[in-house]
């Protein structure tokens, strides 16, 4: 169930705005820095972080920590629950995040789970390499 996410601003509909029409890529609170200040509405970085954290509470923004030194990215979910069922893809050329269901994939996560008693969340594990537009002009 999605929580209230309190008063719409301008500044908070243009976030949502950004998140929406980048929903398909994870996406930084620098990168909706610098789209707010390109459409005359910039507002405080905290007020940024802020904004975001009620969106990830509510269930309307997914929140990804990839490692202790790189800044959380940040990416809007349209159907919350579909978003639990896979795993995902990020290209690391073009920043593509592609949703993967593949069975053989769920068939290690039960295999894990069932064998060695650890249950993997398919919507936080991401795995890293380049997308088939990206390999194919790198050659």
């Amino acid at each position: 169930m999605k929580k209230e996410l309190g008063y719409n601003t301008a500044q908070k509909e243009k976030l949502i705005e950004f998140l929406i029409k980048n929903k398909d890529k994870h996406t930084s609170a620098q990168e909706i820095d610098t789209y707010l200040r390109s459409v005359g509405s910039p507002v405080g970085m905290a007020t940024i972080y802020r904004q975001l954290e009620r969106l990830v509470e509510a269930g309307t923004v997914r929140k990804f920590i990839i490692d202790g030194k790189s800044s959380a990215c940040f990416q809007y979910v349209e159907n919350e629950k579909e978003c639990r069922e896979h795993f995902h893809l990020k290209c690391l050329s073009c920043g593509k995040l592609i949703h993967l269901s593949c069975s053989r994939l769920m068939d290690i996560s039960s295999h894990i789970s069932q064998n060695h008693g650890f249950i993997i969340d398919p919507s936080q594990t991401v795995f890293y390499g380049r997308c088939a537009d990206c390999a194919v002009s790198k050659e």
